[in-house]
């Protein structure tokens, strides 16, 4: 078979959220761009992670609304029936609808040149996807993440399931049993319970444990109010089955053996990059044990080979990818030196109550400023009139603030609280002070007005003080002899 050689300005490899910006970014800026992916258009976040995920949590939450529907809100219902079936033709609808917004014809119609096969470096200058030699000026490595199972002694004996697969389940489990307390198994584990399923959540240490402890715990208070059943500082020692069961035994953290015995399984420990056909190692490439090591303008060990998102060893995130493909964008393209600033990183857990955040929380804060050189301003949801309105006052805001105002961080647990973020990514990314947000005029009744009412918090000391009292009685004395 006669080999092709290609000379792209620019050669992404992998096809998920930050491949594609790239891509379609530089061909529409004229670039002469070739696109590898071996596998699905659209990568991890459309077919098996953030868009099913959403997806199937929104039905879990619409059935979690009709039954509180009936508790709460004087509306009668006659229960909750679950089609699974239905679910999964909801789930898989969502991802056909979004599917042609990362097809190969609409990146063709961009001028992209789509090849679908997997890229392997031969060299540093040259990268083999099947018959096709691609020498470019550029290289992008996009190639993401897939789950990161653990060698757990037994689980090679049993059927389970991770993001991969999940999602393709038509019959609702009678008792799920999800391993891992990250983000991924917080959702699935609720989402499931939902959806009327018995759930168990191993997790090694706290659920969320990247996420302030104050916050969690609001979420946490739920998850045992729905009824999940939470092993938290538990470790997973072996699975096994019996009969039609799935058997996983663990250890508390008080030594206590618990056999937790149900009808499937979710390996939800995360996720690890994406890397291993790449060949690496002939394109002189250094890795960590997280992934691709680059540094903030987003290059390689090899300087003409840049590396994006989960592949890498910075953040796990589709909107993290983006970002990183902008800079790529402006490195290769136009020579501008953009380099990557995560002061303001945004994550949210999608669970109800959401849990949100963006820049430096309270336990960040200490580690990094020390207690007493930074302000924690905090304001609960059941002051705010919407979130009572519709019966949704668990949760509350915690922003962090330098002792003259300016905007650190804020971490959020509530009703639409990856939606209250935006405000304080701005500010964070802008070098804003809490007066700033305090100032705005906020639509009432809204729940951001939270945002409002906690940056106003940091004022409330200073307004109604002793001083002012006293300017405010002295002004009064003097205001009957002046002119009006």
């Amino acid at each position: 078979m006669t080999e092709t050689i290609l000379t792209p300005d620019i050669c992404v490899i992998g096809a998920g959220s930050g491949g594609l910006s790239v891509a379609s970014g530089a061909a529409q800026m004229g670039a002469d761009v070739v696109l590898l992916e071996g596998h699905k258009m659209g990568g991890d976040c459309l077919n098996v992670g953030c868009v099913p995920s959403k997806a199937i949590l929104a039905a879990a939450h619409k059935a979690n609304d009709i039954r509180r529907g009936a508790e709460s809100f004087g509306v009668s219902s006659n229960g909750v029936k679950i089609d699974m079936s239905g679910v999964h033709k909801h789930i898989h609808g969502v991802i056909g609808t979004i599917a042609p917004h990362d097809s190969v014809e609409r990146f063709e119609s961009f001028g992209v040149n789509v090849i679908s096969e997997y890229g392997t470096f031969n060299s540093p200058t040259e990268v083999q996807a099947g018959n096709i030699k691609i020498r470019a000026r550029y290289f992008v490595i996009a190639t993401g993440s897939v789950p990161f199972v653990p060698p757990i002694k037994g689980l090679d004996t049993v059927d389970y399931l991770t993001n991969e697969n999940i999602f393709d389940l038509t019959d609702l489990p009678d008792h799920l049993i999800v391993v891992g307390g990250g983000p991924i198994g917080c959702e699935m584990a609720q989402a499931f319970r939902h959806l009327g399923a018995e759930v168990s959540l191993v997790s090694l240490g706290s659920i969320m444990e990247h996420d302030d402890p104050d916050i969690v715990d609001v979420a946490r208070q739920k998850f045992i109010a729905d009824g999940i059943n939470l092993y938290e500082n538990t470790a997973t020692e072996d699975i096994s089955k019996d009969k039609s069961d799935i058997i996983v035994n663990v250890k508390t953290k008080d030594g206590e053996m618990i056999a937790i015995k149900g009808s499937h399984l979710l390996m939800a420990t995360g996720q690890r990059a994406a890397i291993e056909k790449l060949n690496l190692e002939k394109a002189n490439i250094q890795t960590d044990r997280r992934g691709i090591m680059v540094d903030k303008a987003m290059r390689t060990s090899t300087k003409k080979i840049f590396a994006i998102g989960d592949a890498t060893n910075t953040f796990q995130f589709t909107h993290i990818a983006g970002y990183q493909a902008g800079i790529v964008i402006q490195r290769a393209l136009f020579k501008m030196p953009a380099k990557a600033n995560y002061n303001a990183v945004p994550w949210v857990t999608y669970t109800d109550p959401e849990v949100a955040n963006v820049g430096m929380n309270e336990t960040i804060a200490t580690k990094k400023l020390g207690a007493g050189n930074f302000q924690l301003l905090k304001w609960h949801y059941n002051e705010n009139d919407r979130a009572q309105s519709e019966r949704a006052t668990e949760g509350f805001i915690k922003v962090i603030i330098t002792p003259k105002g300016k905007i650190l961080g804020a971490t959020i647990v509530g009703k639409q609280a990856g939606e209250l973020l935006m405000p304080w990514s701005l500010a964070i990314s802008k070098g804003l002070k809490v007066k700033d947000i305090a100032q705005l005029i906020v639509a009432y009744p809204t729940v951001s007005e939270v945002n409002k009412r906690v940056a106003g918090s940091y004022f409330t000391p200073k307004i109604f003080s002793p001083k002012v009292r006293k300017i405010v009685g002295f002004i009064a004395k003097i205001d009957r002899f002046l002119p009006f």
